[in-house]
């Protein structure tokens, strides 16, 4: 009961008053910087989400266009050497053969 008549105990009360309020108020601002930080991370990370999602389309559409330009040049050269077959059948006939006795010969060798 001393202590509370003590100017000297109260003094010490409202320290600790203000030290518990400083406390709660630095708790506050710990959880409002905490959500802020949470906020932007979620907002980087669809950021980054929709670039990956970006570049990949792009690399899609590239690898297509490169599949088309291969099967177009696949398709010239077929129609290149159905042309030259029909030109010069014998000379094809005799590449043909000469390139199967080759191969035949490389795969009894191994």
């Amino acid at each position: 009961m001393a202590r509370m008549n003590d100017p000297q105990g109260s003094e010490q009360g409202k320290g600790q008053q203000g030290a518990a309020a400083a406390a709660g108020a630095a708790g506050a601002g710990l959880r409002d910087t905490a959500s802020e930080v949470g906020e932007n991370l979620r907002n980087l990370g669809s950021q980054v989400r929709d670039q990956a999602g970006q570049q990949f389309d792009q690399m899609r559409q590239q690898a297509n266009d490169y599949y088309e330009q291969g099967r177009q040049r696949a398709m010239e050269m077929e129609q290149s050497l159905e042309d030259y077959v029909q030109e010069k059948p014998i000379q094809s006939l005799l590449i043909a053969a000469g390139v199967g006795m080759l191969l035949g010969l490389l795969w009894k060798r191994s």
